[in-house]
């Protein structure tokens, strides 16, 4: 079998603009290519994973993952998120990846041992193993087993769509409640939040 992790990303100087109330547009890129960086190279220490795709309409981020050894795949036509990972699972397929993993970019907490533990729940397909965010709203990872089970449907409401998708498809489901997975920065009291949690563990050391 083989397991291809998708990274989908957003233009680095346009993503997160939801948070321009409190970083300037340099500071949000810097966070952007931080955050991308830190997820390939979380990646890359993930011995079940084969390869690691990254999509984005941004030539300067798929320069950046290449950078780091990672496989890319150009946006072209409209931007949207979903018709984005349905690119890059055909890519996937027609390199004969069975396994399909999306782990978006923005998850500030995620380990190499935390997508370890996520993938080692897997191993019964058809399956589709799934980490909500922490608004129990959004999709923070995504685990298809065979990679064409189900279609992406990220955007609101999310975690239940792709739920729904998985029953229709008669799956085996599970769902992977973790606080590392949880946290995505999309808006000014997620990164208010992840700060919290720093000066937490600071206290601790």
């Amino acid at each position: 079998m083989t397991l291809w992790a998708i990274v989908p990303v957003k233009p680095l100087r346009r993503g997160k603009s939801r948070l321009s109330g409190i970083l300037s547009e340099d500071e949000r890129t810097a966070l952007n290519k931080s955050m991308l960086v830190n997820t390939i190279k979380t990646l890359k220490g993930v011995p079940e994973i084969d390869v690691i795709l990254v999509v984005s309409r941004d030539p300067s981020a798929l320069s950046l993952a290449r950078e780091y050894d990672a496989r890319t795949v150009l946006e072209d036509g409209s931007p949207e998120l979903n018709t984005a990972l349905r690119r890059a699972s055909m890519v996937a397929q027609t390199y004969q990846a069975h396994e399909i993993l999306v782990l978006p970019a923005d998850l500030p907490l995620v380990t190499t041992d935390d997508v370890r533990e996520f993938i080692a729940h897997s191993g019964n397909p058809p399956e589709v193993i799934i980490a909500p965010d922490r608004r129990k709203d959004g999709t923070n990872a995504l685990y298809i087993n065979p990679a064409n089970l189900i279609d992406f449907r990220y955007g609101e409401g999310s975690f239940n769509i792709h739920l729904e998708q998985a029953k229709k498809a008669n799956a085996r489901i599970e769902i992977i409640e973790h606080k590392s997975f949880a946290l995505d920065l999309d808006l000014p009291e997620d990164l208010v939040y992840l700060h919290e949690l720093e000066a937490q563990k600071n206290k601790l050391v």
